[in-house]
C-alpha cells in the first residue's frame, strides 16, 4: 500500500452542485423564484479566470514600469458565469432572448438588480471556498 494512499484521487470527495435563486424577477408559475444551479469551479481554472482579469498598468512617474491590477468586477463576473450550470449562460438562444453575446453580458442582463446581483457575487465566492467575499477583502484593504 502506498503512503500516499489516503491522497488518491479516488479517496477525494465529490463536490456537489448547489443552488440559488439569483433573481426574484425569473419566477415559476406559481411566482417563485427559479433556482440556478451552480458547479464548483477548478483552481486551474480560478487561475485562468484570474489570469484573464489582470492588466497590467503603468506606474505612476516610472516611465515603462508596469504593475499588475487586478479588474475585480470583472474577475467575479466572469467566476460566476463559469460556475453557472443552469440556465445556460453560453446558449445562444438565451443570450439572442437579452441582445447580448457573451454569458458574463447575459448574466448582467439576467440578473439587473444590483443588491440581487451582489447577493448572488457573494453566494458564488462562499460556495467556491471564499470564506470572505473579494469585495469584503478589497474593503477590507482600502481601511
Amino acid at each position: 500500500m502506498s503512503k500516499f494512499a489516503k491522497f488518491m484521487k479516488a479517496n477525494k470527495k465529490v463536490q456537489e452542485n448547489g443552488f440559488f435563486a439569483a433573481t426574484k424577477s425569473l419566477c415559476d408559475e406559481a411566482g417563485v423564484p427559479l433556482l440556478w444551479e451552480f458547479k464548483h469551479i477548478s483552481s486551474a481554472q480560478n487561475e485562468v479566470i484570474r489570469e484573464d482579469s489582470t492588466k497590467d498598468v503603468a506606474v505612476h512617474g516610472k516611465p515603462g514600469m508596469f504593475r499588475p491590477k487586478l479588474k475585480s468586477s470583472e474577475y467575479i463576473r466572469k467566476m460566476i458565469a463559469a460556475s453557472v450550470v443552469e440556465p445556460d449562460l453560453f446558449d445562444k438562444e438565451l443570450q439572442d432572448s437579452y441582445g447580448v453575446a457573451t454569458p458574463e453580458d447575459l448574466l448582467l442582463a439576467m440578473v439587473d438588480d444590483p443588491g440581487e446581483y451582489n447577493d448572488l457575487a457573494n453566494f458564488v465566492q462562499k460556495f467556491q471556498g471564499f470564506n470572505i467575499s473579494f469585495d469584503e477583502k478589497v474593503a477590507e484593504a482600502k481601511n
